[in-house]
């Protein structure tokens, strides 16, 4: 079966089309800029080879239709007939407490998750403008939501409530959902069988560390708590999201800066972070080459980062009374040994042996980076949220 994994954001669209025989990646891409001038589509082909078509994206239906064009195309495309394509898995970002799973898409499901629009009004109608875009030009071809909140909906209730008048959890749904569900529950299941070791029987830490960045404890296969809350900008410290502050921090700002609630949000999601304490970048290279340069913002920013990182693994090993696995994630958490090293410093009292050289040679690739004689197995497991969407997918339709 061949499965297309759409993720459609607000201006774009990534794509992977999968050979589920043996789970390879046929072609993937994304659409950029959709809805705005000079839009494009970026196709890495099965041989590694990438080439950027521009084309105009008014909207996502467009979108989809020229990407299900080029899995055709004579030149560039990988099948014959759209007809060859099984489904389509949809990464959905919020589906608060009414999805704990991965469902087949059907009018009923599509109204339940309209209805958690307002937790997240820029990724939700992305979301569903990609689901209906396929049902205009494949009509019948079954679709299947993941959804990026799914996993975390087994955290107990003194994990996911917030201390604040119960009837606004009642009333509006105010409570911690937690994000990159998709990609924790992947490497939480992967090391284990890289470790060859029964998820039901293990306290894991999953850091899945990029720009934008989050920490989950996994405890016999379930996650317990995650750092990300009601929305993704609670928790660590990312490229461009402050992460944790306090709310009393956030009122007076507004005072002084004469903020509303969108100006106020705009400064914590888009103007914070690394980027707002360093005013150079959200891109972690250049962080590093600015630190290099002597830079002593950029040290602070980094100090900052991975301090928090350090203390949310700290805070989830006393959660669940202990730690067997920890594991680094995503952009950051797959490529930047300084960050893992500075992580797992001093933490030999928690049973954590970091091999300092073996993980300075690491990036992107699965490794256990913590020494023979550490109790807990430091790993780096790269994410693949796709192959998780698609597995999914073919396990529904089954």
């Amino acid at each position: 079966m061949k499965i297309l994994v759409l993720n459609c954001g607000s201006s774009s669209i990534k794509y992977a089309l999968y050979n589920m025989e043996d789970k390879s990646v046929m072609t993937s891409g994304g659409a950029e800029r959709v809805g705005l001038d000079g839009a494009f589509v970026k196709v890495k082909l099965p041989n590694g080879e990438k080439k950027t078509v521009m084309h105009d994206i008014p909207e996502h239906t467009e979108g989809v239709k020229f990407i299900f064009s080029l899995l055709v195309d004579p030149e560039i495309g990988v099948i014959k007939d759209l007809s060859e394509i099984g489904a389509v898995g949809h990464r959905m970002v919020h589906g608060g407490e009414k999805f704990n799973k991965s469902v087949i898409l059907n009018d009923e499901v599509l109204k339940a998750f309209e209805e958690c629009i307002d937790l997240a009004p820029l990724h939700n109608p992305a979301n569903l403008k990609g689901v209906k875009a396929v049902s205009e030009l494949m009509p019948g071809l079954p679709q299947v939501g993941v959804f990026d909140t799914a996993f975390h909906q087994t955290m107990p209730k003194h994990s996911y409530l917030y201390a604040i008048p119960h009837e606004l959890y009642e009333k509006y749904g105010v409570r911690r959902y937690g994000f990159h569900g998709t990609s924790h529950r992947y490497v939480s299941q992967r090391v284990c069988e890289i470790l060859g070791v029964d998820p039901a029987t293990q306290k894991i830490i999953t850091c899945h560390i990029g720009n934008g960045a989050s920490v989950a404890a996994v405890e016999n296969g379930k996650c317990v708590d995650t750092s990300m809350g009601l929305t993704p900008l609670e928790g660590l410290m990312m490229g461009t999201r402050s992460g944790d502050i306090d709310g009393g921090a956030i009122t007076f700002l507004e005072k002084k800066l004469g903020l509303d609630a969108d100006g106020m949000s705009n400064l914590l999601n888009k103007k914070s972070g690394v980027f707002g304490v360093t005013g150079i970048s959200s891109d972690m290279r250049e962080i590093d080459a600015a630190v290099e340069e002597g830079n002593e913002l950029a040290k602070t920013a980094l100090d900052m980062y991975n301090y928090r990182v350090k203390k949310y693994v700290g805070a989830y090993a006393a959660a669940m009374g202990g730690c067997d696995i920890i594991v680094f994630t995503a952009g950051v958490g797959e490529n930047q040994y300084q960050m893992r090293e500075a992580v797992c410093e001093n933490m030999e009292f928690m049973g954590i042996k970091l091999d300092v050289e073996k993980n300075k040679g690491v990036r992107g690739e699965e490794v256990v980076i913590s020494a023979p004689d550490s109790k807990v197995k430091v790993v780096v497991v790269p994410t693949d949220e796709e192959l998780m969407i698609a597995t999914d997918t073919m396990n529904l339709l089954k």
